[in-house]
C-alpha cells in the first residue's frame, strides 16, 4: 500500500531483506518526493525474472502457493507494479549467476523491456518523482522532514529486527541519517547493542533480558525498568516473526504487565519480538501488512504478561540511571533564571534529524552504577522490627561498620524534611523518599499475602463509623466479600454509613476513614460487574498507600537502614506503585564534577 515516501522504503527493505542481504543502503531526496534509492548485496535477479516482477501479483516468495506458512517479508507481488504506477521506476540487479546484470524502467505504470546494464551481485531500485502520475496524493504528504522523519522510523524498525544486516540511510545532508554496521556473534549481543544505537545508550544501561518459550511461541527482545518510562506507547517496538507490527493485543498485554508499577498516563520502553510458526498467526489482515492476528490469542497474551512480569522480577530493586542523570542535571546551575528543561523523549531515531547529537543521551557514566537483581529466595515483607512503632530517638544515628556500606543501597546516615533517607554507599550517596519506597513494601506484601490466603485482619475493640454517600456505600457493601480477602470486614451502618470491624493489619496506625472512602471512590468509579480481585492494582495500591510510612514522620537510623534492606530483598522496589523512583544514587565522581573538584 503506497501512501508515502516511508511505504515505499518499506516495501523495498523488506524486498531486499527477503533476497538475503547483508548490506542495504537507502537514499531519500526532499523527503522521499523527488528521488528514492534502495541498494542492497542480495541474490539479485536476472533477466527472466525481473520482467516477472514488476508484473502484477507475481512473486517468488510463495512456493507451491502456499498462504499458510509464509516465512517472507513480502508475499503479494504488488509492491514493485504499485510504486512503478504513481513514479518513475528504475531497477538494476544483478543475480549471482548471470555474467551481466540487467535493467528496466517503469513510467506511470508503462513498463519497458529489460536491457543490459552494469551491476554488481545485488539490486538497486531507484524512484523518481514520487506521486508525479497521482497529483492528488501529493497534497496529503506532510512537510519534507516528517516525511524523512517517517522514513527513518521505517527503517530503525527493519533494523532492530535484523541486527546482522547492515544498514545505512542518507538525505539531502552529508550526515547520514542512519548508520548502523554489521553485527556479528550471540543474537542478545547484537539485538542490544543495535537498539542502544537507535534508542540510545540510556535504553541499553536500563533494559532486562527477555528469554521466553511456550509451545512453538518464543518471545525474546529487552525492556526497559518501569522508572524508564514514556508518555506515549511511541517508544514501544513489538515484531512477529522480524516483521514490525503495531498490535492491538501485544501492546495491551504490555500495559497489563506493567500495570503495577506504572501510573496509567505512562508507558514503558520495550522491544519484543515474538518468534511463533507460521500456521499460528495471519499476516495478510492489514493492507500494509501493519497488524497480525493470532489462532490462539490467549496463549500469546498470557505468555507475554509472564515473560515481561518474569524478567522485572529478576531485575529486582533497580531504578532506572537516567534518574540520577535528572537530579545531577537539576543540581547543575542554570546559566538563565529559567529553570533546567525535562529531558526530552527520544525519537524512534536514535540521531536527531537535525545532527544535533543524541536525542536520548548518556549523560554521567558513572552513574551506570551496580543496580544488581533481587538477592535470591529472601522473603518480601512490608513490615519489620520498629517499623510501625513510633520512633523512640529520632536523629540517632550510631556511627555504622565500613562493611555496611557495602550494601547495595548503603547504610543510612540522615533524614532530611523528615521525608528522605541520606544514605551512604562505598562509592557515592542513595537519596530514598521514605513514603514511596515503603509503599513498595507494603503493596508487594499484600499480593504475596492474597496469593496465600488472605491479608491478615485486625479487629477493632471500638467499631469506626464512616458516613457516606449512598451511592459509595452500596457499593461498597456490593463488594463487602471482596474486600473481606483484602482484610477489610465492613457492615450496613443505616443510611449512608458502614461501620469497620477489622482491617488491614498492615495499616496499623493509619486512617482508616480516609482509605474507605478512597476505595469506595475507586469502586464507584470501575463501575460494572467485577471481582475486586480484577483491580488487584487499584485496590492494593489505595491500601499500601495508607499503610505506608508518611512523609513528615521521623525515624531512627535502625528504622531507616531496616527500610533499606527490605528495599534490598525486595522486587521492583526501585519505584512506587505509580512509576515514581523511590530511590536516587549519586556516585562519587559525579558529586566531584558537580563542585568542581575533578
Amino acid at each position: 500500500m503506497i501512501e508515502r515516501p516511508a511505504a515505499v522504503v518499506k516495501e523495498l527493505v523488506e524486498n531486499a531483506i527477503d533476497a538475503g542481504a547483508r548490506k542495504i543502503d537507502a537514499v531519500v531526496r526532499n523527503g522521499g518526493r523527488s528521488y528514492i534509492a534502495v541498494t542492497d548485496d542480495g541474490c539479485g535477479m536476472g533477466r527472466k525474472a525481473l520482467s516477472l516482477a514488476v508484473e502484477r501479483h507475481a512473486t517468488s516468495k510463495l512456493p507451491d502457493d502456499d498462504l499458510v506458512n509464509i516465512s517472507t517479508l513480502g508475499f503479494r507481488g504488488e509492491a514493485l507494479p504499485s510504486i512503478g504506477a504513481v513514479s518513475r521506476l528504475k531497477i538494476t540487479t544483478r543475480g549471482a549467476a548471470s555474467d551481466t546484470g540487467w535493467t528496466i524502467h517503469i513510467q506511470g505504470g508503462l513498463r519497458g523491456i529489460p536491457g543490459p546494464a552494469p551491476m554488481p551481485d545485488g539490486t538497486k531500485v531507484e524512484v523518481f518523482d514520487l506521486f508525479y502520475a497521482t497529483p492528488a496524493r501529493l497534497k496529503f504528504l506532510k512537510s519534507e522532514r516528517s516525511e524523512q522523519q517517517a522514513v527513518c522510523d521505517t527503517v530503525n524498525r527493519l533494523a532492530m529486527a535484523h541486527p546482522e544486516i547492515g544498514f545505512t540511510l542518507r538525505g539531502d545532508g552529508e550526515r547520514p541519517l542512519v548508520a548502523l554496521p554489521v553485527n556479528t556473534g550471540d543474537m542478545f549481543d547484537i539485538r542490544l547493542a543495535r537498539l542502544s544505537a537507535i534508542l540510545g545508550k540510556d535504553f541499553a544501561d536500563n533494559a532486562v533480558r527477555v528469554d521466553a518459550v511456550r509451545d512453538t511461541m518464543r518471545l525474546t527482545g529487552h525492556i526497559g525498568v518501569p522508572t524508564l518510562h514514556r508518555g506515549t506507547a511511541r517508544h514501544q517496538f513489538l515484531f512477529v516473526n522480524g516483521r514490525p507490527v503495531k498490535d492491538r493485543l501485544m501492546t495491551g498485554t504490555v500495559r497489563g504487565a506493567y500495570r503495577d508499577f506504572l501510573a496509567r498516563d505512562r508507558h514503558p520502553v520495550v522491544a519484543l519480538f515474538l518468534d511463533i510458526s507460521p500456521d499460528e498467526v495471519d499476516v495478510n489482515v492489514h493492507p500494509a501488512k501493519a497488524e497480525v492476528r493470532f489462532r490462539d490469542s490467549g496463549a500469546v497474551r498470557g505468555m507475554i504478561v509472564s515473560a515481561l512480569r518474569h524478567a522485572l522480577a529478576e531485575a529486582g530493586h533497580r531504578a532506572s540511571t537516567t534518574v540520577a542523570d535528572a537530579a545531577l542535571g537539576a543540581f547543575r546551575p542554570s546559566n538563565g533564571s529559567a529553570a533546567p528543561s525535562p529531558a526530552p523523549d527520544y525519537p524512534a531515531n536514535g540521531t536527531p534529524i537535525d545532527g544535533h547529537g543524541p536525542a536520548f543521551g548518556s549523560m554521567a557514566e558513572a552513574a551506570t552504577a551496580w543496580q544488581g537483581p533481587n538477592p535470591p529466595h529472601r522473603p518480601a515483607s512490608g513490615t519489620f522490627d520498629g517499623m510501625t512503632a513510633p520512633s523512640a530517638r529520632p536523629g540517632e544515628f550510631p556511627e555504622p561498620d565500613e562493611s555496611a556500606f557495602d550494601n547495595p543501597l548503603g547504610a543510612a546516615r540522615a533524614q532530611v524534611h523528615r521525608t528522605y533517607i541520606v544514605s551512604q554507599t562505598a562509592d557515592g550517596i542513595v537519596i530514598v523518599d521514605q513514603h514511596a519506597a515503603h509503599e513498595r513494601l507494603v503493596y508487594e506484601e499484600m499480593k504475596a499475602a492474597l496469593a496465600n490466603g488472605g491479608v491478615h485482619r485486625q479487629g477493632l475493640l471500638i467499631p469506626e463509623v464512616v458516613e457516606l454517600e449512598d451511592e459509595a456505600a452500596n457499593a461498597l457493601i456490593a463488594r463487602r466479600g471482596d474486600l473481606a480477602e483484602f482484610g477489610l470486614a465492613i457492615e450496613k451502618f443505616g443510611g449512608g454509613a458502614i461501620v469497620v470491624r477489622e482491617y488491614p493489619a498492615l495499616l496499623g496506625d493509619g486512617d482508616i476513614q480516609g482509605l474507605v472512602r478512597d476505595l469506595a471512590d475507586e469502586i464507584v468509579e470501575m463501575g460494572g460487574d467485577f471481582s475486586l480481585k480484577e483491580k488487584l492494582d487499584e485496590v492494593c495500591g489505595t491500601i499500601a498507600c495508607h499503610s505506608s510510612i508518611r512523609a513528615g514522620r521521623s525515624m531512627n537510623g535502625d528504622e531507616m537502614n531496616a527500610l533499606l534492606r527490605q528495599m534490598e530483598a525486595t522486587p521492583h522496589s526501585g519505584q512506587c506503585n505509580h512509576g515514581r523512583p523511590t530511590y536516587v544514587e549519586l556516585k562519587l565522581d559525579d558529586l566531584e564534577r558537580l563542585f568542581g573538584r575533578r
